[in-house]
């Protein structure tokens, strides 16, 4: 039985904050298509949605889910992403909005964050 929408984005939050990125990788299609943030140049494919979750690798991390709203298939969250390395605090507060396929893996993603939606501060 495939998952059900909701439990792949939630699922997504804790590992976005747990790792590791083989299973945040295993939770996309194979040819799934990332765009994070919107109107960055598209990822596709495991290698390439593998390289951008790699940067959180290292990082002291956590995230809380806010929102999650199902459509069919489709599923917006927002959620915010809290990371601290050498001495600085990132706080990331996001929209995902997904596609599943009916397997139940991410066909497509789209992030929605501008810089307003990003704070850095010295800690």
């Amino acid at each position: 039985m495939a998952a059900q929408p909701r439990d792949v984005v939630e699922q997504y939050v804790k590992l976005v904050a747990t790792g590791p990125t083989s299973a945040i990788v295993d939770l996309y299609a194979a040819d799934a298509v990332i765009e994070d943030p919107i109107g960055s140049p598209e990822r596709r494919g495991h290698e390439a949605i593998g390289e951008l979750y790699k940067a959180l690798e290292g990082l002291e991390r956590e995230t809380e889910l806010h929102t999650v709203k199902v459509a069919g298939n489709h599923v917006a969250a927002h959620f915010t992403l809290v990371s601290v390395t050498n001495g600085h605090k990132m706080t990331l507060a996001p929209i995902d909005v997904m596609e599943l396929n009916d397997e139940g893996k991410i066909i497509k993603m789209r992030a929605y964050w501008g810089p307003e939606d990003l704070k850095m501060e010295q800690i």
